[in-house]
C-alpha cells in the first residue's frame, strides 16, 4: 500500500482540536483532591521550624505534609536513585536539607485546588543557612570536577599530537562561546494524579517514560513493579524534562495514601524553574587550527558545565566535536562546576544544540580567517568516517545536504564580506552551520490484534509527545497489515501495554516502528495461514508466499480475482481474533558503525544598525535522516527544532538571582521563547536516504537535530550582517551596541 513516508494527517488531531483529548490533569475520578507544592525560598541550609497550623485551619484542607510526618520511604527515597533518565535525587521530604531554590518542602492537599493553592501561600518555614551558596556560575566554574564517563564514552579523549597539530597550522582560532542555563517550558506543566486501590497504584502522569517512571515509583515507595500502573494516552510537549521521574510523582503518589483519595498534583509555570530540570550553562574554550588549504590540523574543545549538589548531570557538549571532522590531531574534555540548583536534565539535543554552537562558531571564525567560504571549509574537512571510533557511517548524505541547503537558500548570491549586504535599511547577514545527532534505538515490543470485523487493534507502551507517533505507527502497521490506515487503531501511553524505551534521545520511530512492523508481519503471516487451510477460502491451498493482503483484502497475487474480505477467515474460526506480539531490538550493527544523522542550517537575518535589533528572515535547514516515515509530521517536527533554535539563538536564558538563588524570570511574560513574530520563513529539505543499518524501516529519528547548529548558524549570519562576533549565547543587541 506505500504508507510509508505518505503526509498522513495526525490521526489523533480531531481529539487534539475539539478538546477530547485527555492529557495527565485531565482525569477526573470522584472525590479528588487537589495538591500543591510549597517550595523552598532559599538555596542552601536546612528546615529548622515549619509552623502548618494556620494551613491546617483553612477550609477543604485534608493534608499538611512536611519533613516532619512525610512517610518514611526505602533508603530515604533513593532506592531508585541512579542512572538518569529513570533514576534521579529526588526531594521527598525524608530530611531537612534545603539544596536549591524552589525545592519541594511541603505539600499541601484540599478538596479543591484554590484551596490548596491559598493553604500553601500559609505555611511558614524557618531556615538556617549554611552560608554563602554558589549559585553563580561565573564564580563557580573555578573550582571543577571530572565525571565518570559522558554517556558510554571518556570524559576526556586524545587523538594525533595537538602540538604538532598546531606548529603545522598557518590559521588558529583560539576562543570561549558560552551557553546559558535554559529551561523547558512544555505549553502542558507537569502533573500527576495519584490513585490508590487498596497497595495498587495508578499515576496518570504527563511523562516521555512510562515504563520508567513505574520502574522508579515501585522502587522508590517499595512496592512491587507490578503494583504500579503508568497511564499517559497524551504528552503536552516533553522536550526532555518529562523524560525523569521527579519529586511531584513520588509526593502526588504519597499524597494519596496518607490523605486516603486520588490526588492531583498539577506543577505551577513557576515551579517549573527547579524542580524538573534544566539545561546547564556551558563555558566552552575551542581551539581549531588549520593549514593555508583549509585542511584541519589541530582541535581542542574543552567544556565546564553546572551541575547540581544532588547529583552530576553532565552536558556533554565535545561529543560532536570528536566525531565531525576529519581532524588528525584532537584533545576533548568535559569537566562539572557544582551549584545549588536543581539537577540540570535533557533538553532538546542535549550536549549537541550547546556544543555545536561554539564547534560551528568556531569554524566559522577560521573560515573567515583562511578567507574560505564557510562551506568550502566544510567540505574540505568532511569525515567519510566517524575519526573519533575509526568507524565507517552507517549512511552518511552531509554532501548533499550541503548542496541542496546552499541552493535553496541562495548562499552563491551572499557577499562574504561583513556589513556589506543590506536591504531596507538593515544590514543582511548571512550565516551557516552543521548539525549532527546519534541516531539511537532500543529494544521495543508491541502487540497486533486483527479483530473479527477486519479492523486492527496495535499497542505498544510508548509515548507521544505531540511529535506523531500515533500517527506513524498507524502509518506503519497500516502498511505492514495491508489494511487502509482508517482500519488500524494505534494505542500507547499505557504500562499495560507491550513494553517501550524512553521517548528520548530521537529514538522513538527508530526503536518502536520495527516492532510494530514485525508484529504486523506475524500477524499477516498467521491470517494467511488461516485462509489457506480453510476449505471455504478462496486462498484454500494456495502457497504461503502467494497469498498477499492488499487494502484489506486477502488475495493471491498469481491469480487476483481469488480474494475474499480480511474479515471472512476470522468469522469462520468462530470469530476469534489473530493475535500476535513481537519484540525487536538492535543486534551488533554500533559495534561496526557509526549512526548518526546529519543535517546544514542556512540562515538569514536582518539587522538594525543603529538599534542591534536582530530579526531572523528566513532558514533553510537540510536534513539526511535515514527514511521519513511521514512527510507532514517529519517536517513539523523539524520546523519546531529550527523555531527553538531561535530561542536559542536570540532569546532564551534562565536569570538566576545570586544573592538568593531564585529565578528571576520564572514564568513565560520574562522568559523568552520565540513567537510568530519572531520566526520569518523556513523552508525544511529532506536529503532521501537509505540506512540498511539501522533497523528494518531504515528509519532514524528527528526530534533532536533540527535544533542543532541553528544558534552557530544565526550568530554567523549576524557577524557576517554586523561584523560583531558574539560568543555568549543569547546573541542580544545589547552585545551588538557595547
Amino acid at each position: 500500500m506505500n504508507m510509508i513516508g505518505a503526509p498522513l494527517d495526525r490521526v489523533d488531531g480531531v481529539l487534539k482540536v475539539t478538546g477530547r483529548a485527555r492529557y495527565a490533569a485531565d482525569h477526573s475520578f470522584p472525590n479528588l483532591a487537589h495538591a500543591v507544592m510549597v517550595t523552598s525560598t532559599i538555596a542552601d541550609g536546612r528546615i529548622v521550624a515549619m509552623d502548618t497550623g494556620a494551613a491546617e485551619r483553612m477550609p477543604g484542607v485534608r493534608l499538611v505534609m512536611t519533613p516532619f510526618n512525610a512517610p518514611r520511604l526505602p533508603e530515604g527515597g533513593k532506592a531508585a536513585a541512579g542512572v538518569p533518565p529513570a533514576g534521579r535525587i529526588l526531594s521527598l521530604l525524608q530530611d531537612t536539607t534545603v539544596a536549591y531554590n524552589n525545592q519541594p518542602v511541603a505539600v499541601v492537599v484540599a478538596d479543591t485546588q484554590a484551596q490548596a493553592r491559598d493553604a500553601a501561600s500559609r505555611v511558614r518555614v524557618r531556615y538556617e543557612r549554611a552560608g554563602s551558596a554558589p549559585v553563580d556560575f561565573a564564580l563557580d566554574k573555578a573550582t571543577t570536577h571530572k565525571p565518570d564517563k559522558v554517556k558510554d564514552e571518556s570524559a576526556d579523549t586524545q587523538r594525533g599530537d595537538m602540538a604538532a597539530g598546531l606548529r603545522a597550522a598557518a590559521v588558529r582560532v583560539e576562543a570561549v562561546y558560552t551557553t546559558p542555563m535554559q529551561n523547558h517550558n512544555p505549553m502542558e506543566p507537569h502533573a500527576t494524579i495519584a490513585v490508590w486501590e487498596g497497595d495498587a497504584l495508578t499515576l496518570y502522569d504527563s511523562t516521555q517514560y512510562v515504563t520508567g517512571a513505574r520502574k522508579t515509583v515501585a522502587k522508590t515507595l517499595g512496592i512491587p513493579p507490578g503494583k504500579v500502573r503508568v497511564v499517559c494516552p497524551f504528552v503536552g510537549g516533553g522536550f526532555g524534562c518529562k523524560g525523569s521521574v521527579w519529586s511531584h510523582v513520588v509526593l502526588a503518589a504519597m499524597a494519596a495514601q496518607r490523605a486516603g483519595r486520588p490526588v492531583k498534583l498539577a506543577i505551577e509555570r513557576p515551579q517549573m524553574f527547579g524542580e524538573v530540570g534544566a539545561r546547564p550553562d556551558t563555558e566552552q574554550h575551542f581551539i581549531a587550527a588549520a593549514a593555508a588549504d583549509g585542511q584541519l590540523q589541530a582541535m581542542q574543545h574543552d567544556v565546564v558545565a553546572c551541575t547540581s549538589y544532588l547529583e552530576d548531570w553532565l552536558e556533554s557538549s565535545a561529543l560532536m566535536t570528536r566525531m565531525l571532522y576529519d581532524c588528525p590531531n584532537q584533545r576533548t574534555s568535559h569537566r562539572l562546576a557544582r551549584m545549588h540548583i536543581g539537577t540540570p536534565t535533557f533538553m532538546r539535543a542535549p550536549g549537541e544544540a550547546s556544543g555545536s554552537f561554539a564547534l560551528e562558531s568556531a569554524m566559522d571564525e577560521l573560515a573567515y580567517q583562511l578567507g574560505m567560504d564557510p562551506v568550502a571549509l566544510r567540505l574540505r574537512n568532511h569525515a567519510e568516517r566517524d575519526p573519533g571510533k575509526d568507524k565507517p557511517f552507517s549512511s552518511k548524505s552531509l554532501r548533499e545536504c550541503y548542496r541542496l541547503g546552499a541552493e535553496r537558500f541562495g548562499w552563491a548570491r551572499r557577499n562574504p564580506a561583513p556589513r556589506s549586504m543590506m536591504a531596507d535599511g538593515k544590514l543582511v547577514g548571512m550565516g551557516m552551520a552543521t548539525a549532527t545527532y546519534p541516531a539511537n534505538r532500543q529494544a521495543a515490543s508491541a502487540m497486533v490484534r486483527i479483530l473479527p470485523d477486519g479492523t486492527a487493534l496495535v499497542r505498544s507502551g510508548s509515548q507521544d509527545l505531540g511529535t506523531g507517533t500515533y500517527t506513524v505507527m498507524t502509518q506503519v502497521a497500516a502498511d505492514a497489515l495491508g489494511l487502509p490506515p482508517q482500519r488500524v487503531r494505534f494505542e500507547l501511553g499505557d504500562t499495560d501495554f507491550p513494553e517501550a524505551p524512553v521517548s528520548g534521545g530521537s529514538q522513538s520511530v527508530a526503536s518502536v516502528s520495527p516492532a510494530v512492523r514485525a508484529a504486523a508481519l506475524a500477524a499477516r503471516l498467521e491470517l494467511a495461514k488461516l485462509a489457506m487451510s480453510d476449505a471455504a477460502s478462496p486462498l484454500y491451498g494456495a502457497p504461503l508466499d502467494d497469498i498477499d493482503i492488499v487494502d484489506g483484502w486477502l488475495l493471491r497475487r498469481s491469480a487476483p480475482e481469488r480474494r475474499e474480505p480480511v474479515a471472512a477467515p476470522l468469522a469462520r474460526n468462530g470469530g476469534k481474533p489473530v493475535e500476535v506480539q513481537m519484540s525487536a531490538r538492535p543486534g551488533d550493527e554500533k559495534q561496526n558503525f557509526s549512526m548518526h544523522s546529519f543535517g546544514a542550517v542556512f540562515a538569514e537575518v536582518r539587522v538594525d544598525p543603529e538599534l542591534g535589533e536582530i530579526r531572523v528572515q528566513r532558514i533553510v535547514g537540510s536534513y539526511g535522516v535515514g527514511r521519513l516515515l511521514n512527510r507532514k509530521t517529519g517536517r513539523s517536527q523539524l520546523m519546531g527544532g529550527l523555531v527553538w533554535g531561535i530561542g536559542l539563538a536570540l532569546l532564551e536564558k534562565t536569570e538566576i538571582d545570586p544573592a538568593s538563588g531564585r529565578v528571576a524570570n520564572a514564568n513565560l511574560a520574562e522568559y523568552h521563547v520565540p513567537v510568530n513574530a519572531d520566526v520569518g520563513s523556513i523552508e525544511i529539505i529532506v536529503v532521501d536516504e537509505d540506512d540498511p543499518h539501522i533497523n528494518s524501516l531504515g528509519a532514524k529519528g528527528i526530534g533532536e537535530i533540527g535544533i542543532v547548529g541553528v544558534g552557530a548558524a544565526i550568530a554567523n549570519a549576524v557577524y557576517h550582517a554586523t561584523g560583531r562576533r558574539v560568543r555568549d549565547l543569547p546573541v542580544t543587541l545589547d552585545k551588538l551596541m557595547a
